[in-house]
């Protein structure tokens, strides 16, 4: 593989803000239960700049990444994306002047890539991201945004950081019709 991919065993150059939390899957004969957001957690939960404000699931095919050419971008809102099913690449791109982690890229794999094994990633405001498909399966995206949906928060930025082609690559990935 060409990229380093971020998870629990390797969490080296983090950007600034950036949070991965290990999710606990309890398990017994009736099957699964994942807690996926509380609000005794303090390093991913807080009133005041890590609110919960709604939830939403995104499926996305395999080999696809949400906005080929393009990041998005909040000036106002955190994300937080855990992978439900199937298997995606997070990417994370630090813009902002004057940060620490200045040009810094992160991409966590995320999704079943060991069973016991399940991360909540949070994007700082003000950072470019995006995530890609690439299991076979579709990858079940769910996000816990501390804003409600603004439209005139949600930007796009073309991305000429790193390359989605590349992460395809990795991944023995076709690409998209």
């Amino acid at each position: 593989m060409n990229y380093n991919y971020l998870n629990l065993e390797n969490q080296k150059d983090l950007i600034d803000g950036v949070i991965i939390r290990k999710l606990l899957i309890h398990k017994d004969e009736s099957g699964s239960l994942i807690e996926t957001l509380r609000r005794d957690w303090p390093d991913v939960y807080n009133q005041n700049d890590l609110s919960f404000a709604m939830q939403y699931l995104s499926v996305t095919p395999s080999g696809f990444a949400r906005d080929e050419d393009k990041w998005h971008v909040h000036k106002l809102q955190k994300d937080r994306f855990i992978c439900v099913s199937g298997q995606v690449v997070t990417a994370i791109y630090d813009p902002r002047s004057g940060s620490k982690t200045e040009g810094k890229l992160n991409l966590f794999l995320m999704g079943s890539t060991k069973e016991e094994e399940m991360l909540l990633v949070v994007i700082p405001e003000n950072t470019y991201h995006g995530f890609m498909v690439v299991s076979k399966d579709p990858g079940y995206l769910l996000n816990f945004p501390t804003q409600l949906y603004n439209p005139q928060d949600e930007g796009r930025i073309p991305n000429t950081q790193f390359s989605w082609a590349k992460v395809r690559q990795d991944f023995n990935l076709p690409n998209p019709k």
